[in-house]
């Protein structure tokens, strides 16, 4: 099994078995914005759901080239149109509030894209309930770190679903490092879905899930992949070299529970931590880019 939290990989995964270009009950485009490419994936029916193993729902897969190759005013650019995708995702009123979750081990680096992000999102709730004369202009937003279950005794779906009904938010995002079956995509691209998130699944670790049946609310999980299951890339390359194909039992115990990732995850993980941040701040605030760099630093 090639691990993935990719609805694109997950219908790459289905082309290649020789299949139509897109199972019944599966629509997608791309196109060209921004200087980003953004990929759109729309899960219709059950039956396009059990084709590629994905909820039904929109999966937005942006992919920041500008950004990446760090061009004058590709951060500006890339967080603005993330900002118009997560507004597309979310279609809030000028009133609703938002609960925003930081998922992840702020210890394990590849896994720390979640709170390293809280760090840049702006949290308003108690400024717009206390002073509504001078931010009463602000969305209501409040900011969550989950941390992990080793570490709290908590699953995140737990925390998450107790301080959202105590707080009674409009919608919740939720922000995840995810598992990619290409290196070439590791840190390199953003997934935004309205389906929620499943913790640890693309890992083999799936923990309780947050969506909108378990909470109640519209959930729209953000996240990047940052690790690549070892079997996989192993069998990847293995057949882009023309050595045939091979499954994760191939590799046997040195496969199996391997994930890698970039010798560069620190900084890769902080500047796209920064561009998530942002991309919250922008899609639910009425500012600009400078304005949230004057306001959350």
């Amino acid at each position: 099994m090639k691990r993935t939290d990719m609805a694109l990989e997950a219908r790459e995964l289905w082309q290649e078995t020789g299949a139509a270009a897109l199972p019944p009950g599966v629509a997608g485009e791309t196109r060209e914005e921004a200087g980003c490419t953004v990929e759109t994936i729309r899960v219709l029916n059950r039956e396009g759901a059990e084709a590629l193993g994905k909820p039904e729902g929109t999966y937005l897969t942006l992919f920041p080239e500008a950004f990446l190759r760090r061009e004058e005013g590709a951060f500006e650019k890339a967080a603005v149109l993330l900002g118009k995708l997560l507004r597309s995702l979310l279609a809030l009123g000028p009133e609703a509030s938002v609960l925003v979750a930081g998922l992840g081990n702020m210890a394990v680096t590849p896994d720390s894209l979640g709170p390293r992000t809280m760090r840049h999102v702006l949290a308003t709730r108690h400024l717009v309930a206390s002073l509504p004369e001078t931010f009463g202009a602000f969305r209501s937003v409040a900011v969550l770190e989950t941390g992990v279950l080793g570490n709290t005794g908590m699953e995140s779906a737990e925390l998450v679903k107790a301080v959202a009904e105590k707080l009674k938010p409009d919608a919740v995002i939720a922000v995840d490092a995810l598992a990619s079956r290409r290196l070439g995509r590791i840190c390199r691209a953003l997934q935004l879905t309205d389906t929620g998130v499943v913790p640890g699944s693309g890992v083999g670790n799936a923990r309780s899930e947050l969506s909108r049946a378990t909470l109640g609310v519209p959930v729209v999980g953000l996240g990047v992949p940052t690790v690549v299951d070892a079997a996989t890339l192993a069998s990847d390359l293995a057949e882009l070299a023309g050595l045939g194909e091979f499954g994760a039992a191939d590799f046997g115990e040195y496969g199996a529970g391997m994930m890698v990732t970039p010798r560069e995850i620190d900084g890769q993980t902080e500047m796209l931590a920064r561009l998530l941040g942002y991309g919250i701040d922008l899609a639910l605030h009425d500012l600009s880019v400078g304005d949230v760099t004057a306001l959350a630093g």
